[in-house]
């Protein structure tokens, strides 16, 4: 894609994901095309550690901008597919769904997915994440997580591996009670071929951020055993919401009997629209724009299925009780007392939606409906800045870009990737607003951006 795809851009939609909710409520229909600078104009940067970046045998990029940024913005890239970590291990590939934490003594902790499979080898490294078998859910599984800790600079400190044996670990979401929900993107079943999974696959399993070595991998059946993206916490609750990558997906929340002990066990529920049953959310929804809808929730009483037959499956459950579907719904984030969450192929042309889910109201309402790929398309994770804006990581097929939204409904570019086409995922935000954090997925790089983020246009 070049620079200038995007000099014209278009939000359909308006503020309402983050004004006060008064206006979303007092606004309906569609929205005006809203357009906005944001930081500025971007210019193909260098990061600053240029130098250090190769890797032989996995990448060169050498003195070759990573990204385009806004003026008064830079970065620098740590923790790269092939170099060694503190542990002594390889860092994995495939960075993806990532989570940033408050660590002692002024450091900041980064807890990071692999979204590798079975014995998947990734430029030369066919350990995947490397921990002990002891530690693992699946020895046959290479997929995981990562931990990361950054000092007060931003500069890398120390990384290793932190849970291992799952498989194609993709999205997720933090607690507030401190770790990291690392979600499998698959239902594999054990099977007798010559790629045999010891176990079967699509839970969710716990990383505490303080974990200063390898977390026993121990699958939260509770949560239920489905092609999981993302996950997101009512902070007030406890409860999880969590979202699903299919195209006939449901939109889940798992209601822990102890808040904070999801080991504990919980009932598992999905959303459905109280005046749309068994509505299909990706088409034919845009002239319900920023509209509250009222929601229900229905129980799938067998979370945990053992076999792959759609008839069982937590979705058919689902369905069969009138839940809504969405088209692969991916990233999710908790943030102005509501839970965003991106369906990457949902709207009329397929090009993304964004949703909101009210827990206080108990309402669900569409926010943002792409009509034009050449201004967003496939918004994948998602998450909100310091500056009180949502911000979305594109997984399209045409150049991937950062995309954020602004209070007045104005859509604007803070980043696009200029050295492949791999796409942006698990970005967050440090503590104090100084950095965002985001993964170039293939060959794996972190990025750390240093930008006045807290100043932008609200």
């Amino acid at each position: 894609m070049t620079p200038s795809r995007r000099s014209f851009m278009k939000l359909v939609g308006t503020s309402t994901m983050i004004a006060p909710l008064a206006a979303l409520y007092a606004r309906a229909g569609h929205a005006a095309p809203a357009f906005g600078p944001g930081f500025g104009p971007l210019t193909p940067t260098l990061p600053l550690n240029t130098a250090d970046l190769a890797v032989p045998g996995v990448f060169d990029f050498r003195d070759r901008p990573l990204i385009s940024l806004p003026p008064g913005f830079r970065y620098w890239a740590i923790s790269c597919t092939g170099q060694m970590m503190s542990d002594g291990t390889l860092v994995p590939g495939d960075h993806d769904g990532m989570a940033c934490y408050r660590g002692p003594s002024g450091t900041t902790l980064l807890v990071r997915n692999h979204e590798l499979n079975n014995r998947e080898i990734k430029f030369g490294n066919a350990r995947g994440v490397d921990v002990d078998p002891g530690f693992k859910y699946d020895t046959y599984a290479n997929g995981g997580t990562s931990t990361l800790v950054l000092g007060e600079d931003g500069g890398l400190l120390r990384h290793y591996a932190s849970l291992g044996g799952t498989n194609n670990n993709c999205a997720g979401g933090p607690t507030p009670w401190g770790s990291w929900l690392s979600c499998e993107e698959t239902t594999a079943v054990p099977n007798a071929g010559l790629t045999t999974y010891q176990k079967r696959h699509g839970y969710v399993f716990e990383v505490p951020a303080l974990a200063s070595g390898p977390t026993q991998a121990i699958p939260i059946t509770g949560m239920g055993r489905f092609s999981h993206e993302a996950a997101a916490v009512d902070p007030a609750t406890g409860i999880v919401y969590l979202t699903e990558d299919t195209s006939d997906s449901l939109f889940y929340r798992y209601v822990p009997y102890q808040r904070g002990v999801l080991l504990a066990g919980g009932r598992l529920q999905a959303l459905r629209l109280r005046d749309f049953a068994s509505a299909n959310t990706g088409i034919e929804f845009l002239d319900k724009l920023n509209q509250p809808m009222a929601v229900e929730w229905v129980d799938i009483p067998n979370p945990d299925p053992v076999d792959n037959l759609f008839v069982n499956s937590t979705r058919a459950q689902g369905q069969a009780a009138g839940a809504a579907r969405f088209v692969r719904g991916e990233g999710a984030w908790w943030g102005n007392g509501q839970i965003y969450f991106c369906c990457t192929s949902g709207g009329n042309i397929g090009a993304g939606q964004v949703w909101a889910y009210d827990p206080a109201r108990d309402t669900l309402a569409l926010v943002v409906e792409s009509t034009d790929r050449g201004v967003l398309e496939a918004p994948d994770n998602i998450t909100l800045g310091p500056d009180g804006r949502l911000y979305m990581y594109e997984d399209g097929g045409n150049g991937n870009n950062i995309v954020g939204v602004n209070s007045d409904g104005e859509l604007f570019r803070v980043a696009e990737n200029v050295v492949n086409g791999s796409e942006f995922c698990g970005g967050c935000f440090s503590h104090n607003g100084r950095f965002m954090f985001v993964n170039i997925q293939s060959p794996g790089l972190t990025l750390v951006i240093e930008g006045p983020w807290r100043k932008g246009q609200r």
